[in-house]
Protein backbone atom coordinates (compact mmCIF):
# COMPACT_ATOMS: atom_id res chain seq x y z
CA UNK A 1 0.00 0.00 0.00
CA UNK A 2 2.51 2.92 0.81
CA UNK A 3 4.78 1.41 -2.38
CA UNK A 4 1.31 2.29 -4.45
CA UNK A 5 0.64 5.79 -2.42
CA UNK A 6 4.58 6.60 -3.17
CA UNK A 7 4.03 6.23 -6.65
CA UNK A 8 1.02 7.72 -7.11
CA UNK A 9 2.58 10.91 -5.40
CA UNK A 10 5.20 11.03 -7.90
CA UNK A 11 2.78 10.63 -10.85
CA UNK A 12 1.22 13.50 -9.14
CA UNK A 13 4.04 15.62 -8.82
CA UNK A 14 5.29 14.63 -12.81
CA UNK A 15 1.38 16.07 -13.68
CA UNK A 16 2.06 19.37 -11.29
CA UNK A 17 5.26 20.21 -13.10
CA UNK A 18 4.13 19.81 -16.60
CA UNK A 19 1.12 21.93 -15.45
CA UNK A 20 3.90 24.36 -14.72
CA UNK A 21 5.61 24.33 -17.34
CA UNK A 22 3.22 24.61 -19.85
CA UNK A 23 1.33 27.48 -17.75
CA UNK A 24 4.71 29.56 -17.46
CA UNK A 25 5.93 28.74 -20.99
CA UNK A 26 2.40 30.30 -22.41
CA UNK A 27 3.02 32.85 -20.34
CA UNK A 28 6.14 33.83 -21.55
CA UNK A 29 4.91 32.99 -24.93
CA UNK A 30 1.96 35.64 -24.37
CA UNK A 31 4.47 38.08 -22.88
CA UNK A 32 6.70 38.32 -26.30
CA UNK A 33 3.49 38.81 -28.27
CA UNK A 34 2.57 41.22 -26.42
CA UNK A 35 6.15 43.40 -26.61
CA UNK A 36 6.09 42.73 -30.28
CA UNK A 37 2.93 44.25 -30.75
CA UNK A 38 4.04 47.19 -28.23
CA UNK A 39 4.09 50.41 -30.51
CA UNK A 40 6.83 53.44 -29.78
CA UNK A 41 7.43 56.78 -31.16
CA UNK A 42 10.46 56.63 -33.91
CA UNK A 43 12.87 59.37 -32.33
CA UNK A 44 14.33 62.28 -35.00
CA UNK A 45 18.02 60.70 -35.55
CA UNK A 46 18.91 62.77 -38.38
CA UNK A 47 22.42 64.64 -37.63
CA UNK A 48 23.46 62.08 -35.44
CA UNK A 49 26.05 59.69 -36.32
CA UNK A 50 25.53 56.15 -36.61
CA UNK A 51 26.97 55.08 -32.95
CA UNK A 52 25.02 58.00 -31.39
CA UNK A 53 21.81 56.43 -33.21
CA UNK A 54 21.75 53.27 -32.41
CA UNK A 55 22.16 54.13 -28.62
CA UNK A 56 19.26 56.74 -28.79
CA UNK A 57 16.46 53.62 -30.61
CA UNK A 58 18.05 51.06 -28.39
CA UNK A 59 16.50 52.95 -25.56
CA UNK A 60 13.09 52.24 -26.93
CA UNK A 61 13.78 48.13 -28.37
CA UNK A 62 14.14 49.85 -31.92
CA UNK A 63 17.16 48.78 -34.47
CA UNK A 64 19.24 50.62 -37.27
CA UNK A 65 19.90 49.76 -40.96
CA UNK A 66 21.98 51.47 -43.23
CA UNK A 67 20.60 51.76 -46.59
CA UNK A 68 23.24 53.39 -48.04
CA UNK A 69 26.01 56.30 -48.79
CA UNK A 70 25.80 59.78 -50.40
CA UNK A 71 27.67 62.42 -51.05
CA UNK A 72 26.22 65.98 -48.73
CA UNK A 73 27.11 69.74 -48.76
CA UNK A 74 25.22 69.94 -45.41
CA UNK A 75 25.71 66.80 -43.28
CA UNK A 76 29.39 66.03 -42.19
CA UNK A 77 30.90 62.50 -43.09
CA UNK A 78 29.74 59.54 -40.71
CA UNK A 79 26.30 61.57 -40.16
CA UNK A 80 22.91 60.88 -40.59
CA UNK A 81 21.14 62.61 -43.82
CA UNK A 82 17.59 61.25 -43.33
CA UNK A 83 15.49 58.08 -41.89
CA UNK A 84 12.63 55.97 -42.81
CA UNK A 85 10.08 56.14 -40.68
CA UNK A 86 10.61 59.75 -40.38
CA UNK A 87 10.87 60.79 -36.88
CA UNK A 88 7.47 61.07 -34.92
CA UNK A 89 6.29 58.36 -36.56
CA UNK A 90 4.85 55.09 -34.30
CA UNK A 91 6.80 51.64 -35.25
CA UNK A 92 6.80 48.23 -33.37
CA UNK A 93 9.44 47.62 -30.75
CA UNK A 94 12.46 45.47 -32.57
CA UNK A 95 11.72 46.85 -35.37
CA UNK A 96 14.72 48.83 -37.74
CA UNK A 97 15.33 52.33 -38.79
CA UNK A 98 16.20 52.74 -42.15
CA UNK A 99 18.73 55.73 -43.06
CA UNK A 100 21.46 56.96 -45.50
CA UNK A 101 25.07 57.59 -43.83
CA UNK A 102 26.84 61.27 -45.28
CA UNK A 103 30.26 60.04 -46.87
CA UNK A 104 31.27 64.02 -46.95
CA UNK A 105 31.06 66.74 -49.18
CA UNK A 106 32.38 65.14 -52.91
CA UNK A 107 36.02 64.91 -53.63
CA UNK A 108 37.66 67.14 -56.44
CA UNK A 109 41.48 66.86 -57.14
CA UNK A 110 43.38 69.44 -57.13
CA UNK A 111 44.59 69.96 -60.68
CA UNK A 112 47.44 71.80 -61.86
CA UNK A 113 47.60 75.77 -61.97
CA UNK A 114 51.36 76.70 -61.93
CA UNK A 115 51.97 79.01 -64.81
CA UNK A 116 48.69 79.95 -65.50
CA UNK A 117 47.11 83.16 -65.21
CA UNK A 118 45.35 84.42 -62.27
CA UNK A 119 42.32 84.94 -64.35
CA UNK A 120 42.56 81.24 -65.99
CA UNK A 121 42.95 79.47 -62.65
CA UNK A 122 40.02 80.78 -60.54
CA UNK A 123 38.04 79.87 -63.91
CA UNK A 124 39.31 75.86 -63.39
CA UNK A 125 38.17 76.19 -59.73
CA UNK A 126 35.04 77.49 -60.06
CA UNK A 127 33.94 74.52 -62.59
CA UNK A 128 35.78 71.78 -60.18
CA UNK A 129 33.57 73.39 -57.76
CA UNK A 130 36.48 74.77 -55.88
CA UNK A 131 37.12 77.99 -54.00
CA UNK A 132 39.92 81.11 -54.43
CA UNK A 133 41.62 80.84 -51.08
CA UNK A 134 44.24 83.33 -50.06
CA UNK A 135 46.26 85.74 -52.01
CA UNK A 136 50.53 86.28 -52.05
CA UNK A 137 51.32 88.72 -54.48
CA UNK A 138 55.56 88.73 -54.96
CA UNK A 139 57.94 90.67 -57.22
CA UNK A 140 60.39 88.58 -58.59
CA UNK A 141 61.59 88.69 -62.40
CA UNK A 142 61.55 85.36 -63.04
CA UNK A 143 57.58 85.23 -63.56
CA UNK A 144 55.72 86.94 -65.73
CA UNK A 145 53.37 89.40 -63.46
CA UNK A 146 49.97 87.75 -62.93
CA UNK A 147 51.24 84.45 -63.53
CA UNK A 148 50.87 81.55 -60.40
CA UNK A 149 54.06 80.96 -59.16
CA UNK A 150 52.65 78.36 -56.47
CA UNK A 151 49.30 76.76 -55.09
CA UNK A 152 48.39 75.06 -52.12
CA UNK A 153 47.31 72.30 -52.06
CA UNK A 154 49.77 71.49 -54.61
CA UNK A 155 48.25 69.66 -57.65
CA UNK A 156 46.98 65.77 -57.63
CA UNK A 157 45.87 66.50 -53.99
CA UNK A 158 42.46 65.51 -53.32
CA UNK A 159 39.87 67.46 -51.26
CA UNK A 160 36.59 67.89 -50.48
CA UNK A 161 34.19 70.13 -52.91
CA UNK A 162 34.22 73.82 -51.76
CA UNK A 163 37.80 73.67 -50.71
CA UNK A 164 39.67 77.08 -51.22
CA UNK A 165 42.69 76.90 -53.09
CA UNK A 166 45.43 79.29 -52.03
CA UNK A 167 48.10 81.16 -54.62
CA UNK A 168 51.62 83.04 -54.79
CA UNK A 169 51.21 85.25 -57.85
CA UNK A 170 53.81 86.83 -59.62
CA UNK A 171 53.79 91.26 -59.95
CA UNK A 172 56.64 90.85 -62.03
CA UNK A 173 60.04 92.70 -61.62
CA UNK A 174 59.55 95.78 -59.44
CA UNK A 175 59.90 98.96 -60.82
CA UNK A 176 61.81 101.60 -59.98
CA UNK A 177 60.04 104.76 -58.41
CA UNK A 178 61.00 108.30 -59.05
CA UNK A 179 59.75 111.60 -58.00
CA UNK A 180 57.45 113.54 -60.33
CA UNK A 181 59.56 116.64 -61.21
CA UNK A 182 57.99 120.56 -61.10
CA UNK A 183 57.22 120.97 -64.39
CA UNK A 184 55.39 124.56 -63.92
CA UNK A 185 56.93 127.33 -66.21
CA UNK A 186 59.47 125.02 -68.46
CA UNK A 187 58.83 124.94 -71.88
CA UNK A 188 57.00 121.47 -73.32
CA UNK A 189 59.61 121.23 -76.17
CA UNK A 190 62.61 120.52 -73.86
CA UNK A 191 60.80 118.62 -71.17
CA UNK A 192 58.97 116.21 -73.51
CA UNK A 193 62.05 114.45 -75.56
CA UNK A 194 63.89 113.80 -72.45
CA UNK A 195 60.64 112.13 -70.68
CA UNK A 196 60.34 110.10 -73.44
CA UNK A 197 64.01 109.38 -74.17
CA UNK A 198 64.01 107.98 -70.41
CA UNK A 199 61.24 105.72 -70.76
CA UNK A 200 58.31 107.45 -69.11
CA UNK A 201 54.65 107.83 -71.29
CA UNK A 202 53.99 111.91 -72.15
CA UNK A 203 50.15 110.21 -72.61
CA UNK A 204 48.22 113.91 -73.04
CA UNK A 205 48.95 117.54 -73.60
CA UNK A 206 46.08 120.37 -74.02
CA UNK A 207 46.89 123.63 -75.24
CA UNK A 208 45.28 126.36 -73.59
CA UNK A 209 44.85 129.87 -73.65
CA UNK A 210 47.11 131.16 -70.81
CA UNK A 211 46.92 135.39 -70.49
CA UNK A 212 51.11 136.77 -69.87
CA UNK A 213 52.29 133.45 -70.98
CA UNK A 214 54.36 133.01 -74.38
CA UNK A 215 53.12 129.66 -76.59
CA UNK A 216 54.14 126.17 -75.38
CA UNK A 217 54.96 126.98 -71.59
CA UNK A 218 53.53 124.60 -68.76
CA UNK A 219 50.87 125.89 -66.79
CA UNK A 220 49.58 122.67 -65.26
CA UNK A 221 50.88 118.98 -64.89
CA UNK A 222 49.26 115.51 -63.15
CA UNK A 223 50.85 114.01 -61.51
CA UNK A 224 52.07 117.09 -59.65
CA UNK A 225 55.48 118.09 -58.60
CA UNK A 226 57.43 115.61 -56.04
CA UNK A 227 54.75 112.56 -56.65
CA UNK A 228 56.07 109.88 -56.79
CA UNK A 229 55.70 107.85 -59.87
CA UNK A 230 57.35 104.71 -62.39
CA UNK A 231 57.86 104.51 -65.91
CA UNK A 232 54.64 102.98 -66.80
CA UNK A 233 52.26 105.60 -65.21
CA UNK A 234 50.75 108.63 -67.87
CA UNK A 235 51.98 111.92 -67.33
CA UNK A 236 49.39 114.68 -68.29
CA UNK A 237 50.52 118.15 -69.33
CA UNK A 238 48.50 121.60 -69.91
CA UNK A 239 50.89 123.84 -72.48
CA UNK A 240 50.12 127.72 -72.81
CA UNK A 241 49.00 128.60 -76.83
Amino acid sequence: MGEKYYLWYLDLISFLVIILIFFFGGAVISSQIILNDELVYVPDITGKTVDEARIELQKRDLGLSIAGHYFSDQAGKGRIISQDPASGSRLKVNRSISVIVSSGQESVIIPELKGKSLEQAVGILRQLGLNRGFLTQIHTPRHPAGRIIAQYPIANTVVEKNSPVGFLVSQGEKETTYLMPDLIGRKVNQVVPRFQASGFKVEDIRHVYYPGLGKGIIVRQNPPGGYPIQKRNPINLEVSR
